[in-house]
């Protein structure tokens, strides 16, 4: 009954937490592509080979479910993994469904017209990769109108995360908040879109300001997968055996995850 998680490195554990408090007893097989991250600066056929490999092992763990716990993979790879790639008897699916659900208020399945919505000024920050393919304002008009989307493509951020800088993460979300509010002076909501950025989520709240509403992946995630699979508990897989994969250094891996997790966190070689 194993669920794959995958992202290109460190920022899919901020989803694995919040799935893992959320779903107690379904194992997880979590992998990081921890070789090839960041994703955001690579282009989207290198996205979407790398993305199909990391998901194939997935497949191989006993996981007919596989959550790209990743917006760059989502937004450059899953749909033509959807229509091209994915055997028919697994599923694949990404993080951006939860939050245009959130912020559209209308559940995925509902297929009505597009109509207007509260929210009208909302800043994406997200990776360059994730910001060049404009998944996330195609997805959001599918189902809202009247919805100004500015974007910052955040540079350097999942690089500085990625190598325990935090520091030097907030010191660059500060400055892409700077650099958005030049774009959209004032947004009403923000969306952080790459599961790295909860790590460093009080930043983005400090810089933007107490009347910014912002929308966090992971929760959003948790509370849609549970739903996903009480209504296809087929889909829950035939693996027992929770495991965290790494394609990078396992050592030097679950050094960082342990530290951010707070518990030891053994990653082996994918």
């Amino acid at each position: 009954m194993a669920v794959g998680l995958f992202d290109s490195g460190l920022g899919g554990l901020t989803v694995y937490k919040a799935v893992a408090q959320r779903l107690p007893d379904v194992p997880i097989v979590y992998l990081g592509d921890n070789a090839h991250t960041p994703y955001g600066v690579r282009d989207f056929d290198e996205i979407y080979e790398l993305t199909t490999k990391g998901v194939s092992r997935l497949f191989q763990a006993g996981c007919d479910l596989a959550v790209l716990a990743c917006n760059t993979a989502s937004s450059a790879a899953l749909r033509r993994i959807q229509e091209d790639w994915v055997p028919p008897d697994k599923r694949v699916l990404g993080v951006f469904v939860p939050l245009i659900e959130a912020l559209t208020e209308r559940q995925w399945g509902d297929n009505s017209p597009p109509r207007e919505v509260e929210l009208k000024n909302v800043a994406l920050f997200a990776t360059p990769a994730t910001v060049r393919s404009r998944a996330f304002q195609r997805e959001l008009a599918f189902r809202a109108i009247g919805v100004d989307v500015e974007t910052q493509a955040c540079a350097g951020v999942v690089d500085a995360i990625e190598e325990g800088d935090l520091i030097l993460a907030g010191a660059l979300v500060r400055s892409h908040v700077e650099a958005l509010r030049r774009k959209m002076p004032k947004p009403e909501a923000a969306v952080l879109g790459c599961t790295h950025y909860p790590i460093v989520e009080e930043e983005f709240r400090a810089a933007l300001g107490p009347d910014v509403k912002v929308y966090s992946q992971p929760a959003l995630v948790a509370d849609s997968l549970a739903d996903y699979l009480e209504r296809h508990p087929e889909m829950r897989g035939t693996g027992e055996t929770p495991m965290f994969l790494t394609t990078g250094d396992p050592q030097r891996v679950t050094d960082q995850a342990t530290r951010f997790l707070r518990r030891k966190t053994e990653f082996h070689a994918a």
